[in-house]
């Protein structure tokens, strides 16, 4: 065969010359880009501080003040340690995973490097969801470990008023549900942050929605801000980090995190939607 009669190869510009990545390694490259910037450790090493310090702080204080407290209120720390204890610890230290989850890909817009991103992955949403399981497998992890050592902390100082063991019915499933709330706050924080592309805006409608919105609604009257105030986010989806459904508590632990799980199902799909309409 002659060098005519062979097949023409296609320039080294033809985008059909070149193969486009795997899932596998989409994921790779999204890891290499997380775990290369300074923020995400300072963040993670931040929320077990933040997690732990306030876990001992707040635990202790509530039995510092066992003997002046409300018995209503010593009731439902009985009822429920378990809930304390993680309460205590994620009150604050989940606002890291808010501004974090922002930043994973805000911060491409920032900067611009997110059109280097979508110029290997031209197709867009296999980028956005390599991102988000790197990100919520980041999260989960580091949640299991923080939620672990702070109930077992929590636990060793609430033991002289109220007594819990991992083995208790309910517990472990808290335990393990306090990761699973913290790696799905951060893919609700990725999707606002996908939706808002800028960093300082992405962050404030995170914190706005974890922290604002739920008092907003308890001043709604009567039954009408008790359902606003159950089906707001962060509100239904900590509820999978109690060991029991509370008197009050109008969803269970499962139907509370299936709640939030929709909300960032439902902001993911917008997130996917305007990064294939809009310009990078």
């Amino acid at each position: 065969m002659t060098a005519a009669d062979a097949p023409a190869r296609k320039p080294a510009s033809d985008p059909g010359s070149f193969a486009r990545p795997g899932f596998g390694r989409l994921m790779l490259a999204e890891w290499t880009k997380i775990r290369s910037v300074r923020s995400t450790l300072w963040s993670l090493v931040l929320l077990v501080v933040l997690d732990l310090g306030f876990t001992a702080l707040f635990v202790g204080l509530t039995v510092g003040q066992w003997d002046k407290a409300d018995a209503g209120d010593r009731a439902r720390v009985v009822a429920d340690p378990v809930g304390t204890i993680l309460g205590s610890g994620f009150s604050l230290s989940q606002l890291t995973i808010c501004v974090l989850g922002v930043l994973v890909i805000a911060s491409e817009y920032s900067t611009g490097m997110i059109r280097a991103s979508l110029l290997a992955v031209p197709r867009r949403l296999p980028m956005l969801w390599a991102k988000a399981t790197v990100f919520a497998l980041i999260v989960l992890v580091f949640g299991l470990v923080v939620s672990f050592v702070s109930f077992f902390v929590g636990a060793a100082i609430l033991h002289g008023k109220a007594p819990v063991a991992i083995g208790d019915p309910g517990v472990l499933r808290a335990v393990i549900g306090g990761g699973l709330y913290l790696a799905m706050l951060g893919l609700f924080a990725l999707a606002i942050g996908a939706i808002v592309r800028h960093p300082a805006g992405g962050i404030t409608g995170v914190i706005g929605f974890v922290l604002v919105l739920a008092p907003l609604a308890q001043l709604l009257p009567g039954s009408i801000g008790d359902h606003v105030h159950a089906y707001l986010p962060s509100e239904a989806g900590h509820l999978i980090a109690q060991a029991h459904q509370g008197k009050d508590d109008l969803l269970t632990p499962w139907q509370g995190y299936g709640v939030f799980a929709a909300w960032t199902a439902a902001l993911m799909a917008v997130a996917a939607f305007l990064l294939r309409r809009r310009d990078a």
